[in-house]
Formats: structure tokens, sequence, C-alpha cells
């Protein structure tokens, strides 16, 4: 079952690194702010994985700490872009 949760952790940093990719060559503001978003999402997901499969159930709780940031974090920046967006 451990093969299964190194596998998982390895695919899940695939999937964080095509979510960078995203970020990066996105054409618009609002698709790097959801590759960005994805990111994030992957992390806790990695997080919360990694702490099962090294036997750490505390990593749960650092998982859920990274969840609140990034939530927080993407309203505030959507708010800001929101502000600053300028009206056609």
């Amino acid at each position: 079952m451990t093969i299964v949760y190194a596998v998982v952790c390895i695919a899940i940093l695939v999937v964080m690194a095509i979510a960078l990719a995203r970020a990066f060559i996105a054409p618009t503001v609002y698709d790097r702010i959801l590759g960005v978003n994805m990111f994030g999402t992957k992390t806790v997901l990695f997080i919360a994985a990694l702490g099962y499969l090294m036997g750490r159930p505390e990593f749960l709780d650092i998982a859920i700490v990274y969840a609140l940031i990034n939530f927080i974090g993407m309203v505030a920046v959507l708010r800001f872009f929101e502000d600053t967006t300028p009206v056609e």
C-alpha cells in the first residue's frame, strides 16, 4: 500500500508542474490566477498524502492551514483585480 501512496505523490507532483506551467503561459490574468489556485489546491492534497505516507497525521493540520491561506489569498487577489480592472 505504501507504493501506491508513493505513486500518488509523484502523480500529484506532475499535476502541480502542469498547473504551474498553466500559470506561466496563460493568456489572461484570470487564467493565471486559476493556475496558481490549482497549484495551491494540489499542494494541500500533496501535503495530506505525504503525511499519510510518512505516518505523520499532524501534516493534515498543516494542509488545512495552507488551504485556508490559499483561499484567503485567492479572494484577496481577485478582489484586487476586480477593483483595478478598467470598465470597457
